[in-house]
């Protein structure tokens, strides 16, 4: 981060605190259990993304352009939730409120990234339903695993550049008073406004972060459905219509689970409790991970076919053991 370290070809001394104090949740008793269901939570997401993720990888009718999208949101609701989930039970249920300067600023990347990622990875499979419904006949040309592959790797690029320059605006603050941040990880927000040297530079950042990774993609994703709707108005049976619709249903479910709660407390943070503020965002980073699985499990024919063939290969082969044993 030396490049962030001078100021127009001066050099500027910053004070920077050993360590941030995280928190957490103020007056609230019992609060441990809390973050035991948490700790249940992430064991689900887990598991759940892990056998998403094994089932593209073993199953070959399931490595198509729209299952590369599939296995990174998964990796990623899996790198999110290790990333977070771990870090946040050593702060709280075994207090080590403390954490040191460096290690927040890469808590604080890494979490954004990941966050990042997650709405855009819905983009990637928008555009995926776009293609297949409103141009079937070209899909094969559209949407190709090239690239998809080019426009994950598009985005990878996108968030992390934008969360360097984020972290880089804030190793330029200094910190004179409290580093007391009142959230349950490194927020962005919460930072900066705890420096008390020139902070604009961060406020315009922490102003168009939430433009680049949720209101620009939820546009882009609101905008696909429309040109979806609009084509389907134009298809005669209402059979062929629900059809074409019944393939957008779970990524519908992940846009409505990611989307809505954190847009809810982005828009109403200013009017809500702290603590209130604090479970919002907590249960809208770990709840996305451990339903996106099971959403696609449940509502995605070949995912549950690709589930049916495992289980028919295990249970072969246990009969085939027992015999060999008889």
């Amino acid at each position: 981060m030396d490049l962030f370290n001078s100021a127009l070809g001066r050099n500027i001394t910053f004070i920077r605190p050993a360590y941030f104090i995280i928190s957490g949740f103020i007056g609230i008793p019992y609060m441990k259990y809390y973050y035991v269901f948490l700790c249940f939570v992430y064991i689900a997401s887990v598991l759940g993304n892990t056998v998403v993720m094994v089932l593209i990888y073993l199953d070959h009718n399931l490595r198509t352009p729209k299952y590369v999208a599939v296995f990174n949101l998964a990796f990623v609701d899996l790198l999110g939730n290790t990333v977070q989930v771990p870090k946040v039970l050593d702060i709280f249920l075994f207090n080590h409120f403390n954490i040191s300067y460096n290690d927040c600023l890469t808590f604080l990347f890494f979490c954004y990234t990941c966050l990042s990622m997650q709405a855009l990875n819905l983009v990637a499979l928008s555009y995926d339903r776009v293609v297949a419904i409103m141009f079937p006949l070209h899909y094969q040309t559209k949407v190709t695993h090239r690239f998809m592959f080019s426009l994950i790797a598009f985005f990878w690029l996108f968030a992390i550049i934008a969360l360097l320059v984020a972290v880089g605006l804030l190793t330029r603050l200094s910190f004179c008073d409290s580093v007391v941040i009142n959230s349950y990880f490194c927020d962005h927000g919460q930072i900066y406004r705890l420096a008390c040297n020139n902070n604009f530079p961060n406020s315009v950042i922490g102003f168009l972060l939430p433009f680049l990774i949720l209101w620009l993609p939820l546009f882009v994703i609101l905008s696909s459905y429309i040109c979806i709707g609009y084509a389907l108005v134009k298809v005669v049976t209402v059979n062929e219509r629900m059809k074409a619709f019944k393939t957008c249903t779970a990524h519908l479910s992940l846009v409505a689970i990611y989307f809505i709660p954190i847009l809810i407390t982005f828009t109403m943070s200013a009017r809500i409790h702290p603590n209130a503020r604090i479970i919002n965002l907590s249960l809208t980073s770990v709840f996305p991970p451990m339903l996106n699985p099971i959403i696609y499990v449940l509502q995605t024919h070949e995912i549950k076919s690709s589930l049916k063939k495992i289980f028919k290969f295990i249970r072969r082969s246990r009969i085939l053991v027992k015999g060999d044993r008889t």
